[in-house]
C-alpha cells in the first residue's frame, strides 16, 4: 500500500479564478473564487451542471492551464509552474484522449510509457483496464466504450499518486462501468488520491468520500454524500384504494411538518422526520384497516439534492459572465 500519511493534502485550491477573455465586457469567469481541499488517500467527486466550471477547474487543477487568480497546490507544488516536480506523480484522463487512430492500442500505450518515468508494463495497464485482448487492434477501430479504457489505461501507466478522471464512465456499458468502479476502489483502497468529474451522480454516490457540488464557478455544497443529503426531505409514497374515495375527504393523520401532495390516489408525502411520519401513517392505517399499496419510504437520494441544490444556486444572482 502506498504511504499516504505525508502532511498536507494532495489537492488544494484556494480563491481560485479562470477568465477567458478580456477584464470586463468581452470576457466571462469560468471559475470564481473557488476552495477545494482534497485529502490525500481519498475519492473526491467534482459534480455540477453543464457549464458549472468543472472542465475549467479541472484543467486548473491538472496543471494543464494557469489560473487568472488564487492557489493551486498538488502534492505540494503549484501544477503549473512546477510541472517538473508534479507531472511524474500523477495521471489524467481527459474526456478525449485524441490519440492516433492508426496506432494498435499497445503501440499507443507503449508511445506514453515511453515518456513516463517508471512505468509500469505495458501488458499491466491494458490488463487492469479489460483490453488485454484487444492489444493490437488499431484504435480507430475501438468502440467508444474501449478508447474510455484506453484512455484510462493510458493514465495508469506512471503507477499515479494523484488520478484525474474527466467523466471515466462515459460511453461505458453497464458491464464495463461496474469494472472501472471496482478498478477505481482498488486505486483507492492502495493509497491513490482520485478526483473525479462525472454526470453519473450514482457514480458519485458509489464511490466517492466526499464530493463538491458546482454552480456557475463556485462550490454551492461539499461533504460526504450523507452530509450533502443533510436537510433535504425524505420520501413516502403510496397508493390509497378506491374505497378511500377522494384523498381530501379520508382524514390522513396530522403531519405538520410533511409537504402532501397527491395525483389522483398517488399520496406522496415529503418530510425532514420520516421515522415519525411514516409510524403514523403506518398506525393510520391499521387503525382503519386501509392497504397502502405501493408502499414506499426513502431518504433523500443525491439526485434529489444535486437538483435542489443547483436550483438554489441558480436563483442566486450572479456576476457578469457565463462559466464554461
Amino acid at each position: 500500500m502506498k504511504d499516504t500519511s505525508h502532511s498536507g493534502p494532495a489537492v488544494e485550491a484556494v480563491d481560485l479564478h479562470r477568465r477567458y477573455g478580456p477584464t470586463g465586457p468581452g470576457g466571462f469567469d469560468a471559475v470564481r473564487g473557488l476552495d477545494l481541499t482534497v485529502r490525500r488517500g481519498e475519492l473526491f467527486a467534482l459534480l455540477g451542471t453543464n457549464g458549472a466550471g468543472k472542465t475549467s477547474t479541472m484543467e486548473l487543477l491538472e496543471g494543464l492551464a494557469a489560473p487568472t487568480g488564487g492557489q493551486v497546490r498538488v502534492l505540494g507544488h503549484d501544477p503549473h509552474r512546477e510541472r517538473t516536480a508534479v507531472r511524474p506523480r500523477i495521471g489524467i484522463m481527459l474526456q478525449e484522449g485524441g490519440f492516433p487512430g492508426d496506432l494498435t492500442v499497445t503501440e499507443t500505450c507503449r508511445g506514453w510509457a515511453g515518456l513516463t518515468s517508471g512505468a509500469r508494463p505495458v501488458g499491466e495497464a491494458l490488463d487492469l483496464v479489460g483490453l488485454g485482448g484487444r492489444a493490437g487492434v488499431r484504435v480507430k477501430q475501438l468502440s467508444g466504450g474501449e478508447r474510455r479504457r484506453l484512455d484510462l489505461a493510458v493514465a495508469l501507466l506512471g503507477r499515479p499518486e494523484v488520478l484525474f478522471l474527466d467523466e471515466p464512465s462515459t460511453g461505458l456499458d453497464p458491464e464495463a462501468r461496474a469494472a472501472v468502479w471496482r478498478l477505481v476502489r482498488t486505486l483507492r483502497e492502495d493509497g491513490t488520491t482520485v478526483l473525479l468529474t462525472t454526470h453519473y451522480l450514482e457514480e458519485a454516490e458509489e464511490l466517492a468520500d466526499r464530493l463538491a457540488i458546482m454552480h456557475a464557478g463556485r462550490i454551492a455544497a461539499t461533504g460526504t454524500v450523507s452530509e450533502v443529503i443533510a436537510g433535504r426531505p425524505a420520501k413516502i409514497a403510496f397508493e390509497l384504494p378506491e374505497r378511500c374515495g377522494p384523498y381530501e375527504a379520508i382524514g390522513l393523520p396530522a403531519l405538520p411538518a410533511a409537504d402532501i401532495t397527491a395525483d389522483g390516489r398517488r399520496i406522496t408525502v415529503r418530510t425532514p422526520q420520516l421515522q415519525a411520519d411514516l409510524t403514523d401513517l403506518l398506525g393510520w392505517a391499521a387503525h382503519h384497516g386501509v392497504a397502502l399499496g405501493g408502499l414506499e419510504a426513502r431518504s433523500a437520494t443525491l439526485e434529489e439534492a444535486f437538483l435542489a441544490i443547483a436550483a438554489e444556486a441558480a436563483a442566486t444572482p450572479e456576476t457578469i459572465g457565463s462559466p464554461r
